[in-house]
Parts: C-alpha cells; structure tokens; sequence
C-alpha cells in the first residue's frame, strides 16, 4: 500500500511540476507599440452617419430584389457627401447595387490593401418598435449615441471609411499603396450577388492584395472574467454556415387512433437526438492561438487551465464554443387539432467549425437521426473559410496600430461564430482579418440585428480615427 501511495505521490509530483512549468513559460505575446496620436473629426460626422441610416437598404432573403430607390438614394448621398472621394478615387459599381472604390497608390510594387463594409440591414422587427429609443430608421442623435439599425452592422464602418479617406484626401495625402474599398449589398443574405462578385472583378483584373481588413472584430469590454483591461479580438477566421431541412412524410391519420410513431413524434425526436448528439468540441487554429495569446494576461489559475490544455481542454473549448453548434430554428407541420399531419418538417441551422464542412454535417445528422427523416440542405451555405496568421506583416501592423491608438488594450486573435463578406476575399488577398474598433459589453452585444441598435459617439470617433491611423501605418510598410 505504501508503494502505491508514494507511486500515485509522484505522479501528482509530476503532474503538479509540469503544470506550472507551463504555467510559467507562458509569457505575454502583447507587443510595445508607439503610442498614436488620437485623430479628432468634426460633429458633422454624426449627422453623415444619421442620415446614412435613414437610408432602408434592407436585405430581405437571398431572391428578393433589392429596393433601388433606397440604394440608389443612398449612393447619391454618398456622392454628396464625399465630394473629394468621388472625384479622386474609381467608383464601380459591381452587380449594380455594390460599390468599389480604387484609391490609386504611388508604388505599384507595393501590393494593396482591402477595406470591407456593407450597405445592407436586416429588417426591424415590427413587434419590437416600442421598444427603441427611437425609429429604427430615423437616424436620432442624441448626447450621447447615434440610434439606428446599421449604426453597428454596418453602415457605421462604411462611414468610418469614407469619412477617413475624405479628411485625408483634404490633407492632400496620396498613398504609396492602392487601397480598395468594397461594401457589398447583400451580406445579410449571403453575399453572394455583393462581395462574390466584388472579388470576381478584383480577380479578373490581376489583383492580389496584402491585407483585407472587414466586420466581425471588436474590442470587448469586461466580458473576459477576471480581466479588467478592454481586449481586442482579431478574428483570424470564421465559421461556416448551412442549414438543413428535416422532413418526416407519413400517412397521418385521426388523434383519436395514434399510431405508435407519428410525424410530429419522429421529427421531435429527430430534434432532441441532434441536440443530444452534437458534433465534438475540437482544438483547431486559430483556437490554439486564442489561448496562447489570451492566457498570460489571466489570474494565475486560470493563466495554469490556457497554459495547459491538454488536461483543461473541455472546459477551455467549451467556454469558446469551440465546436459545430446546432440550433433549430423553425418548425412546421399540422393544421387541425385532431388531425395528425402527413408532413412535419424541421430547420437546423449549424455553424461549422473549421476542418469540417457542409457535407461532414449533413452525414452527422443522417446518422444521427432515424432513418424515417429525410435531410435537405436548404437556403445559403457556404463552407469555413481558411484561417489567416498572426505571423504575417500585415497582422503585425493591425496590431501595432491598436495598441498605439488603445494603450493598455490586449490584442487577441479568434474565431468568429457568424458569417461576414470577407470569406470570399482569400481568393485575391494573402491574410483577411476581421477588426474594428467597435467596442462591445455583455449589453451592446444584444442589439446586434436586436432591439435598440446604437452607437456611442465616442466609439465612433475611435473607429475614424482608426480607419484613418491604419491607412497611414500600412502605407509606411513595404
């Protein structure tokens, strides 16, 4: 007994020693940045950025068509707006409703950049309209905030961009680089018909970018436990995107005689199988870089789990949501209370981790399910993209610009759980991030496509100041 109590010792010797060597060993990856000079824009950027809003290019579903007077008013309001843009920089319009932008650079050895945004929102929900501050698309500006949907996703950065390029065409700034600024009309649906074909064109003309920079990033406030200072996520990609349509076919009957499965019953269990059968938790980049660079800012014992995965990693990739999930999200079938219906059909919406893909998902759920439900993929999908590096030059500078503008900020890279545009831009660029410096808490999260979407007047400025810092901190790189 006593060998075995020292053996067991040893091991917990063992396993103590090699914990906290790693715990140790994990040092911080935050570089020294020089600190930048905040760049101050005139209030008349709120007012650009109310009336942006009041601008309804709604993105309804992938099929519906746009609403011309609404994009074409608000490209005219660009035009108005953005005098000296128009008139130095190309403008394309891509699949009519898409805009591209060419700010020729002075060095045509140096390979350009990508500036994303989108001119598309999603729908109000009528229900819901007492509880905004104000209309959704009446663009108010109060002390304190700008009101209305777009202002965070994503007319908001759209403006940031023009606004920076037009404050530095009035400086008489010319880049060594040419820089291209694409906002697509449909993200909301898909993008499909928008950014797909912004880069179709890009890719016909030769163009191959350093950098494409788009939504999806943030800088998050108190929403890491246990840390006070604001983190910055760069995410370096995102998660894929389908849905599949179960649909269980019988030949119903009257609710007084049930058979012993019924159609409502086989698509219910269907439903609760794949909840209870999700698809595992996996360590994959940039996950493996998240915990390397968000662990050494951490308490110590938390600092021992992110040092340590192999022996903390469910709980770490759980906390991530580091997996495909699996949410339904609508359901049909019946029309009469004592009738049991013929057909009931099911909507499972999955976001796809990185290393699987829509066909590894669909052969999950057939496995999953009985074989009485039949599984349709339905409506957009597309596949993850890859995962960009935080090795790169361009990465480096996103970095050093963040920290020289938010000192005390610790700059992370992640994986983002939604869909953006900028999945179809690998094809004509070598590294696409995701960052902007909106600033989000367990609150503002919410009223993304939610109730009461705003931003701060003050984020706002960080987020010109930003747009215009970085078209400079690139243009000095070669």
């Amino acid at each position: 007994m006593k060998k075995i109590l020292l053996g067991l010792l040893l091991v917990l010797v063992i396993v103590v020693s090699i914990l906290l060597f790693n715990t140790l060993r994990l040092s911080s990856k935050q570089v020294e940045a020089e600190p930048l000079e905040k760049i101050t824009f005139s209030d008349q950027v709120y007012l650009n950025l109310s009336k942006a809003i009041t601008y309804q290019t709604i993105s309804v579903s992938e099929d519906a068509i746009p609403d011309s007077a609404a994009f074409f008013g608000f490209h005219r309001f660009l035009a108005e707006t953005y005098p000296l843009t128009h008139a130095h920089l190309s403008l394309e319009k891509i699949n009519t409703y898409s805009l591209l932008y060419t700010w020729e650079g002075s060095d045509p050895s140096k390979k350009p950049i990508i500036l994303m945004s989108h001119q598309d929102v999603v729908p109000v929900d009528q229900p819901t309209l007492g509880a905004w501050e104000a209309d959704p698309f009446e663009g108010k500006i109060t002390d304190t905030h700008i009101i209305g949907r777009g202002t965070m996703d994503d007319k908001g950065t759209l403006i940031a961009v023009l606004e920076a390029v037009e404050k530095l065409l009035s400086e008489n700034y010319v880049p060594t680089r040419t820089i291209y600024i694409a906002s697509g009309h449909d993200e909301e649906v898909g993008g499909g018909k928008g950014a797909a074909k912004i880069v179709e064109h890009l890719k016909s003309q030769g163009v191959q970018a350093a950098m494409t920079i788009d939504e999806g990033g943030y800088i998050a406030e108190n929403m890491v436990p246990s840390v006070t200072a604001p983190v910055a996520m760069i995410n370096l990609g995102e998660k894929g995107f389908a849905s599949f349509r179960l649909i269980v076919e019988t030949n119903g009957g009257h609710s007084s005689a049930p058979p012993r499965e019924n159609t409502i019953g086989i698509l219910a269990q269907a439903i609760v199988d794949l909840e209870n059968n999700q698809l595992p938790y996996k360590l994959v980049p940039p996950i493996d870089s998240q915990l390397a660079y968000m662990g050494p800012e951490l308490p110590f014992l938390t600092k021992m789990a992110f040092a340590n995965p192999w022996l903390f990693k469910k709980q770490l990739l759980e906390g991530l949501n580091a997996h495909t999930t699996t949410a339904p999200t609508i359901i049909d079938g019946g029309m009469k209370n004592n009738v049991i219906p013929t057909v009931a059909e099911a909507t499972i919406n999955f976001r796809i981790l990185p290393g699987e893909t829509i066909e590894s998902v669909q052969a999950h759920i057939e496995s999953t399910v009985s074989d009485k439900v039949r599984v349709e993929p339905v409506g957009f999908l597309t596949n993850p993209p890859q995962v960009s590096t935080v090795d790169s030059e361009s990465y480096k500078i996103l970095e050093k610009t963040i920290r020289g503008l938010f000192p005390g900020t610790i700059v992370v890279p992640g994986l983002l759980g939604a869909a953006t545009d900028s999945r179809y831009f690998y094809e004509i660029s070598e590294e696409v991030y995701r960052f902007y410096p909106m600033r989000i808490n367990s609150e503002s999260m919410t009223r993304f496509h939610g109730i009461d979407e705003k931003i701060s007047k003050d984020n706002f400025q960080e987020i010109l100041g930003f747009s215009y810092l970085l078209i400079k901190e690139f243009d000095k790189a070669n």
